[in-house]
């Protein structure tokens, strides 16, 4: 077994979490926080088990701002 650490993004949409796992391409969702990380981690493992990464890469993660004009 190997282990590697991944990037979850989160967020709220209604009811429900959507998680989000960049470096792989997976997502999932849970009535709470916990719920659907704990989802999103089932998920990619068995993504992982059919489809391993190639070489570890590094991911980078950064924020930026975009302007926009707000609804009349």
């Amino acid at each position: 077994m190997k282990t590697q650490t991944f990037t979850a993004v989160i967020h709220k949409e209604e009811k429900l979490y959507v998680a989000d796992c960049p470096e792989v391409g997976t997502v999932s969702q849970g009535m709470t926080l916990e719920e659907a990380l704990e989802n999103l981690k089932e998920a990619t493992e068995l993504y992982l088990s059919e489809f391993p990464l190639p070489n570890k890469s590094t991911t980078l993660l950064t924020t930026f701002e975009a302007e926009y004009a707000k609804a009349a």
